[in-house]
Order: C-alpha cells, then structure tokens, then sequence
C-alpha cells in the first residue's frame, strides 16, 4: 500500500524538476506523469492541475529556504555573522529553488491568487528576521543603528536590488565578491572615519 504523503511528496519533488526545466507554462501534466512512470488519473487523484501542483512545489521549496535561512542565522552566534550567513544562504537558496525564485519575482505568474501570498510572507518574514539581526547587534554593542526598522528595510531593499542582475541575467560576475561588497556597505558604509 503506497502512503498518500510520501506519493504527493514524490509527485512534488518529480514537479520541481520539470517545472525547473521547462517553467511553468511549457510544463504539462504529461510531463510530471510521464516522469512519474504513472497515469495522469494517480496525479489528479491529489492535485486537480498543474497550477495546484506549482502551487505545492512553490510552498515545498519556501518551506525549504525558510528552514535553510533559520539554520545559516542558529548556526552562528555574532549578529556580524548571523546577517552574513543569512546574506550569502538566502542568494544562494534563491538560485537553487528556482520554482521559488520565480514564482515571488517573475510579473508573468501574477495572476496566481496564491503568488501575491507568497510574495508578502516572504517579505514580512524577511523583514521580521533582518529587524531581529540589527536590533540583536544594536543589543550586543555590534551594531550602531538609529532605527532597526529603516536599516532593515535599507538591507532588504539592497538584496531585492542585486538579484535581477545576480539570477534573471545569469552574468559570469563573482556573485560572491557582489555579496561581500554588499557586505561592506552594510558594516563599514562608504563614508570615511
């Protein structure tokens, strides 16, 4: 006897590979079921068409940066290096869960109800977890920020800003000497002591 969760889990691991491969409009329910090696009838038994199973797959993969970044910032004490950490892992996440990426950031995917939902969680999220790193650092003496709030949004706006060049454009620049840069900005500012 096949356990229903482990079946859907397969179905969304097999979706993330081909909607990675061919996006979502180019994906048909042929493809995940002749992945699959079973009838369409097994799939729709779980998921009444391929917008459920994008949504599914987009869910599973927020469900897996989500775990990813709350390990990168447990990982390490210092705020300096708990911001770094959630820096560099959530860049990193962003171009692996690539079903993810798109559905928060491609305009294309907006009609999608489920999309927009997506989009503000990982917003508040994001902003909730880089507001608690700053004001952890202003706490320990690491940080020297007026407002915890704005200096988030500031950080939040600067990532948002370097991942149409890092991803959509897919350049052969050094992502990581980007994110160090970034990096320094955030810690040293630009300003002359």
């Amino acid at each position: 006897m096949i356990n229903k969760d482990e079946y859907k889990e397969k179905i969304i691991l097999t979706a993330i590979r081909i909607f990675s491969r061919n996006g979502f409009k180019k994906t048909t329910m042929d493809d995940i079921s002749k992945a699959l090696k079973k009838g369409k009838s097994s799939i729709y038994y779980y998921y009444g068409s391929k917008e459920e199973i994008f949504e599914a797959v987009v869910l599973y993969e927020a469900n897996q940066m989500r775990n990813k970044l709350i390990s990168a910032i447990q990982s390490v004490e210092d705020p300096s290096d708990k911001l770094t950490k959630y820096i560099f892992v959530r860049m990193r996440a962003f171009d692996k869960l690539s079903n993810y990426y798109n559905a928060v950031f491609d305009k294309n995917l907006d009609h999608f109800d489920f999309i927009e939902k997506v989009r503000m969680r990982f917003d508040r999220e994001e902003l909730a977890i880089i507001r608690l790193l700053i004001y952890l650092g202003k706490q320990r003496g690491v940080f020297k920020v007026d407002d915890s709030e704005y200096t988030a949004m500031a950080i939040q706006t600067m990532l948002k800003g370097v991942e149409v060049p890092m991803f959509w454009r897919k350049r052969d620049l050094n992502n990581n000497s980007r994110l160090t840069a970034i990096l320094k900005v955030i810690f040293n500012g630009i300003r002359v002591k």
